[in-house]
């Protein structure tokens, strides 16, 4: 990389389009048919019969990306113009995005599961006229463009089964498939507009825990950085295949495949709705998209792992007591053979290689951002199907850089060493009781420092000098992150600044902690803590698990009631906060950290009901503003 001066991702592409020519690049399923499936309770379910995966080569993917690039600039749209890609994660949003930097046009990525707000805000305030979404996407325009009056062209890419109603748009505005402006592209005369190092590639929208999103400003430079930190510390192996199926408006996802890219590793796309063979979409009798491609890399966020690991427990927990202990036995003999660094070739065999089979059977290496992974799950995943999960830290400020495990690290809840492209400090934060003196770890704020971290964001200078310094040449971002370093030089993130409360006797509380914590509790589907400073403890608001829920209730003689019923119960609820008290103390929480109330949701926050985030990260403030009546009851009693 460093020998051929790649320092855009448009030279990334062209250079493996070249050395990898004709290997498998990007991968897409076959959907052969949509099925009427009756479920054993009589409802009818839409599901999915599908194929084996078609794939583009290395070479058809750029020529593809530099046709529909020379379409845009038929279509008006000129370099160094903003564009949006609004849509799922599949490959039409890769050979876009590249489409797009050949001719030096930053892409605005927005999250597919953004509201109608976020979304319009971020199409207004770039000021684009040309928006890329998807069939399943389109249809919110009809509302959205009146919000959006610079629109004048929108591109969709097409659905597998079903044509698209491109009728009842806004008068003036052009509705075409992908494949036409690549059509298009193929018979232009327009040469390609090389990119320069600095010019910006990307304005990826945050998916905002606080207030609207913001446009961070990512350049070509900033995404190689990441990338070329990434490859010095995940080892890479020629017949990798990596699945995609995360936001790739979220900066993780798209430098991980970037990277898949950038050393010819083939990228195979899925959906969190037909990923595995019980996935929801998936036909009784047909395969889900891990079986039939079967990598050996996979990008995960804990969120996605926890239900993993909740489905193995729930397996496990169905069999006879005697499979029960028998289970038990072995992942803690696993464990502790492991720990002493060695491998348990037969029990793999006999046991977990047969969980591992859930995604296809050959992964070597699961890798963890977004959030924090907790430790129980952490050692789970690791054991029952058998890779190397390996936790990153890094925001999309620093192009998600910061720091990657050692595959060799043994421990769980720490987020490894800084990457080699970036500098890490701690400097003290008083009001909490961090710095960089505590013994036995120096702890304090993070600060990122390096050619990975983002130019700022965009269109918000003010912001931009609060969270961003420069020194001694160098640029910084100051995360808002408490960690603390140990003696290795890994670092652990321990707490986030605006997740501190401080109780009424004095004690702190981070609420993250707790959460994730409590988060690998059976019954805890998702969890949001709450502190009142003038109080004496905290409480909690919990979206309970249906299964777990319908268990607790058969225990206590209450299954003829509803999901509604069961939240309301008196009898449930005490249930449930004694189940929180005990693996509270198997966690290790202090007395005060525990939630001493709890009130149990009847609905499940989604990202259009504007309670979590596209990355369903919490949204605090309106949590607490939608079940202000619950807390003040919960502290009432």
């Amino acid at each position: 990389m460093l020998q051929e001066n790649i320092d855009t991702l448009e030279k990334v592409f062209n250079y493996v389009a070249k050395t990898h020519s004709s290997k498998r690049c990007l991968g897409t399923r076959q959907i052969l048919s949509e099925e009427d499936e009756v479920q054993p309770n009589g409802r009818v379910f839409k599901k999915y019969n599908m194929g084996d995966y078609k794939w583009r080569t290395f070479t058809e993917a750029e020529r593809q990306a530099a046709n529909f690039g020379r379409g845009l600039r038929e279509l008006g749209q000129k370099p160094r113009e903003n564009i949006v890609i609004f849509a799922e994660t599949r490959a039409e949003w890769m050979v876009a995005a590249h489409g797009c930097f050949k001719q030096a046009m930053p892409i605005v990525t927005v999250y597919a599961t953004l509201g109608d707000e976020g979304v319009a805000h971020c199409i207004s305030e770039t000021e684009v006229t040309t928006v890329i979404t998807s069939h399943d996407l389109l249809p919110k325009f009809k509302t959205l463009l009146a919000l959006c009056p610079n629109v004048n062209t929108i591109i969709y890419m097409e659905d597998q089964l079903h044509k698209t109603e491109t009728t009842g748009f806004k008068e003036g505005v052009k509705v075409l498939p992908f494949n036409q402006v690549v059509k298009i592209g193929q018979d232009s005369k327009f040469e390609s507009v090389p990119p320069k190092g600095d010019d910006i590639a990307i304005i990826m929208y945050t998916s905002g825990s606080t207030g609207t999103p913001k446009g961070v400003l990512l350049s070509h430079k900033n995404c190689i950085a990441t990338m070329k930190g990434f490859v010095d510390m995940v080892p890479i192996y020629p017949d990798d295949v990596l699945i995609g199926f995360l936001p790739l408006a979220h900066v993780f996802e798209l430098v991980a495949e970037s990277v898949c890219l950038m050393t010819g590793v083939s990228i195979g796309y899925s959906t969190p709705l037909t990923l595995i063979d019980t996935s929801s979409k998936i036909r009784r009798g047909c395969k889900g998209d891990a079986s039939v491609l079967m990598p050996t890399c996979m990008t995960s966020v804990p969120l996605i792992l926890d239900r993993i690991s909740k489905g193995i427990n729930d397996k496990v927990n169905s069999g006879s007591a005697f499979r029960k202990a028998l289970f038990k036995f072995l992942y803690q003999y696993k464990v502790k053979w492991i720990q002493r660094g060695y491998k348990t070739p037969l029990i793999d065999k006999l046991v977990f290689k047969k969980v591992a089979k859930l995604m296809g059977g050959k992964v070597r290496i699961i890798m963890s951002g977004g959030a924090p992974l907790s430790a129980d799950t952490h050692e789970q995943i690791k054991t029952c199907l058998c890779v190397d999960l390996i936790q990153g830290y890094g925001l999309t400020e620093t192009t998600s850089g910061a720091t990657v495990m050692h595959e060799r690290d043994m421990t769980y809840g720490r987020t490894g060493g800084p990457l080699t492209v970036c500098d890490i400090r701690l400097v003290n934060w008083e009001e909490g009781n961090y710095r960089i003196t505590n013994k036995p770890y120096p702890q304090g704020e993070v600060l990122i420092g390096g050619d990975c971290v983002s130019q700022g964001y965009y269109k918000l200078p003010g912001k931009t000098n609060e969270d961003f310094f420069e020194e001694d040449g160098k640029r910084w971002f100051k995360t808002g992150d408490i960690g603390e370093v140990q003696t290795d030089g890994v670092l652990k993130i321990i707490d986030r600044k605006k997740d501190l409360v401080k109780l009424q006797a004095g004690e702190y509380v981070s609420l993250g902690k707790v959460e994730s914590e409590l988060k690998t509790c059976g019954i805890v589907e998702n969890i949001c803590v709450y502190g009142d400073p003038t109080k004496q403890f905290t409480v909690a608001l919990v979206v309970p698990n249906q299964k777990h829920l319908e268990d607790l209730a058969e225990r206590h003689g209450l299954q003829n009631n509803t999901y509604e019923e069961l939240c309301s119960s008196p009898v449930i609820e005490k249930a449930i906060l004694k189940e929180i008290a005990d693996h509270s103390r198997k966690c290790k929480l202090q007395k005060f950290e525990v939630p001493a109330a709890i009130t149990l949701c009847k609905e499940v926050w989604s990202p259009d009901m504007g309670l979590v985030t596209a990355a369903f990260k919490l949204k605090r403030k309106e949590i607490q503003d939608r079940y202000q009546h619950d807390i003040n009851r919960m502290y009432a009693s």
